[in-house]
């Protein structure tokens, strides 16, 4: 199919920041979330928790139960009409477990009632006898049992001699390289979504079942809960209910299929709601991470080799993380040109809550790492931590450590050079409570207080990677209403709080040059569209919508000719689909971990400024300054928000965000103990935006949301550094971690 031209620029087009339908909705409490859905007829479910990381289930008697006045029903695992485990890319996990638990909170039956508070007794009654089995919590303990999910092997180059010579010139009086090490560790973060999982089932006339769900990816959904319930796909019929943030916590089924299930077994639409503290056990979470690196470099801040060993943990099942570690590994030496690479990445299964998708995908584990130790190299070199970055920074052209060339823009260095360039924030102003770390809550008055500055760029592979045939559809429907020309876009794009609608409709009005845009709900009836995740859905489902807007223009030509939009369309609608698909990217060998994996690269990098109180450990982000290369601004406002909310969630990586486990039971599932950042503990967040156009992409975009919690972690945990001399080997970085009496950094007088 050929290309016509663009239409004229549209005021609410490409490249503006047009508002989005739902926000005012939103912003006024008005829109309709998943746990909003009501049906007639409706029961409610429930599900029964393990309260055991690790145990055999000896029996289940449901019988006080189903006893209980306005119970429906209750099922266990011989109630699952099909296949009994599930699973993204391994079938793994149990629909409700049969023999065993393997995590505090694994499902084991399911409830349905005329109430939700009848559904919650109903769950006290039902009786499981457990006979409880020693859990495996600790990774290295796991690895070493050979529970090993996946072992990445990346060769580069010849690290080994590169050692050796670094070991050699040390002996022989010759210049030796500097070599620093350091052992890193990531902590197990939440996605902390706005809205708890939630969704609605109802059987269909045709023995089927009609779900509304909040997810990432309605169509994997979709053959899951196909191949449980024992149903055709045609049968399994789903709509993107109202998502409150994702953020890879939804890529995992939750409520799906339990709903599915109870549905066809009552007959009558069935609802089911989590609440926050079931929420924390109900969806995966950021793998926790241990990382030893070794950087060696010459005397003049060359990097000559980088050694890394990445150990996950995947928890009680695989869900994502054979990718996960992948992805890790792939990005272990950072935004930089490195010659010499070996790299060892190790998924494990533990008895600790499944592990998957959050927003950087392995990435900001490796890229902490990687930073932290960079910042190390710096201080033994004697070398400005920014000029060590810009020095080796990647550019187009670099050869990765899994031997594939960037082949798309690389402005690894202009975006520290941007940021070094940039004014330091002012000191706090005397009586400025808001500015000192404890001063909201009158803790401190500006006693030892240091002051720190911080870098830190991350890189990451945008959408899928490593073989996979990512592709996205959509249909576009163009006709007269009241006299006025509509459009009409359909696909299964999953609009998750990141405005792809808003994008999709930006897109139309581009293309076709028509004021009036309907984003359709998203749904099963059309073709496949992916994941809302990997920073791919503006690049795939964008794609998908600009060539069905293209062969909607050719058609109406083809067929009408030329004229007013509004004329030729007195002879009905047109319309039209495409699909969407990238370059073939191609599985990395297992050897050496060699291959073009990745179809593009985004970078983003930040400058944090801290201010600690070393003698309360108390810390108050100044400013964390960023600047990211997104290829185009589809809606610049949207942007900012994306980068504004990943650099929030790298904050909170950094300082507070963590789910505490004791021997495999969760000890703070919720938000009193699980700590979020707030608006007071939000710095200033000043955007520099390059739009450097990527080759491959529709309008030259790319991928937005991911990069800024790459960066912002370490960034914040370099300024730490600066400020207080010390290790901080370690995220998120408590108070207890930065009392010192040894600080290092610049001494100001209390405002």
């Amino acid at each position: 199919m050929s290309t016509t031209t663009t239409a004229a620029p549209h005021a609410t087009g490409v490249g503006t920041s047009a508002q989005r339908p739902d926000g005012r909705l939103k912003v006024r409490g008005e829109f309709a979330y998943a746990s909003d859905l009501e049906d007639e007829g409706m029961v409610w479910g429930a599900t029964l928790r393990s309260p055991h990381p690790s145990a055999r289930i000896v029996a289940v008697d449901i019988a006080p139960a189903l006893a209980l006045p306005g119970v429906v029903t209750v099922l266990t695992h011989e109630d699952v009409p099909g296949q009994p485990l599930y699973g993204m890319k391994v079938a793994d996990q149990p629909v409700l477990a049969r023999d065993e638990v393997r995590y505090q909170g694994e499902p084991v039956a399911l409830v349905a009632a005329d109430h939700p508070e009848t559904a919650r007794r109903a769950l006290k009654l039902i009786r499981v006898v457990y006979e409880e089995t020693p859990p495996v919590t600790e990774a290295e303990a796991a690895l070493a049992a050979g529970q090993v999910v996946r072992h990445i092997r990346i060769r580069h180059g010849d690290p080994d001699s590169a050692s050796a010579r670094a070991q050699d010139g040390a002996r022989e009086g010759a210049p030796a390289l500097v070599v620093v090490s350091g052992e890193y560790e990531v902590g197990m973060q939440d996605q902390a979504f706005l809205g708890p999982e939630a969704g609605l089932a109802r059987p269909a006339e045709d023995g089927g079942v009609e779900a509304y769900v909040s997810t990432q990816w309605l169509h994997d959904d979709q053959r899951q809960m196909a191949a449980c319930l024992g149903l055709p796909l045609e049968k399994v019929r789903l709509t993107l209910s109202g998502v409150g943030g994702a953020f890879g916590g939804r890529e995992d089924v939750s409520v799906q299929i339990h709903a599915a299930i109870l549905a066809l077994r009552t007959g009558r639409p069935v609802k089911m709601s989590y609440g926050r503290e079931e929420s924390f056990y109900g969806h995966v979470h950021r793998h926790p991470a241990r990382i030893r690196l070794e950087h060696g470099a010459t005397a003049d801040g060359r990097l000559v080799f980088v050694r890394a060993r990445l150990l996950f943990d995947g928890g009680a099942y695989t869900s994502t993380s054979q990718v996960v570690i992948a992805n890790g590994s792939y990005f272990a030496a950072g935004a930089y040109e490195v010659p010499h690479v070996a790299i060892d990445g190790y998924a494990v299964h533990t008895n600790n809550p499944p592990c998957g998708a959050m927003r950087g995908f392995g990435a900001v584990q490796s890229c902490y790492a990687v930073e932290s130790n960079l910042d190390k190299l710096a201080r033994a070199l004697r070398v400005d931590p920014a000029e060590l970055r810009i020095r080796n920074a990647m550019t187009t052209g670099t050869v990765l450590p899994t031997g594939q060339a960037v082949d798309g823009p690389a402005p690894a260095a202009e975006l520290i050079r941007r940021l070094r360039e940039r004014p330091l924030p002012a000191q706090a102003e005397a009586g400025d409570a808001f500015a000192i770390p404890g001063g909201l809550g009158n803790t401190s008055h500006g006693e030892g207080i240091r002051r720190g500055v911080g870098y830190a760029i991350g890189v990451k592979a945008i959408g899928f990677s490593g073989g996979v045939d990512d592709r996205s559809t959509a249909r576009v429907r163009l006709s007269l209403a009241a006299g006025e020309p509509v459009a009409e876009i359909r696909t299964a794009a999953a609009e998750c709080g990141q405005g792809i609608v808003t994008v999709q409709e930006q897109i139309a009005r581009t293309e076709l040059g028509v004021e009036h845009v309907v984003v359709l709900p998203a749904t099963t009836s059309v073709g496949d569209t992916g994941s809302s995740s990997a920073s791919r859905i503006t690049w795939m489902s964008g794609g998908a919508v600009k060539g069905a807007c293209e062969a909607v223009r050719e058609r109406l030509r083809a067929e009408r000719g030329e004229g007013p939009l509004g004329k030729l369309l007195e002879a009905g609608p047109v319309e039209a689909g495409f699909e969407y698909a990238h370059r073939r990217t191609f599985p990395v060998d297992p050897e050496r971990g060699q291959g073009d994996a990745h179809i593009a690269f985004a970078f983003a990098a930040h400058r944090a400024v801290v201010d600690v109180d070393v003698e309360l450990g108390l810390v108050k982000v100044v400013e964390l300054a960023t600047a990211q290369d997104v290829g185009k601004a589809m809606n610049p406002l949207a942007v900012e928000g994306q980068i504004e909310g990943g650099s929030a969630q790298g904050l909170g990586l950094a300082l507070m965000e963590e789910l505490r486990l004791e021997k495999g039971r969760l000890r703070n599932p919720s938000f009193t103990d699980y700590l979020i950042p707030t608006i007071a503990d939000m710095p200033s967040v000043p955007i520099d935006l390059l739009e450097l156009p990527h080759p491959d992409s529709p309008y030259g975009l790319n991928g937005v949301g991911e990069p800024p919690t790459l960066s912002s972690t370490p960034a914040i945990a370099n300024a730490l550094r600066d400020a207080t001399g010390l290790e901080l080997a370690r995220v998120p970085v408590r108070p207890d971690d930065l009392v010192t009496g040894t600080a290092t950094g610049t001494e100001r007088t209390a405002p």
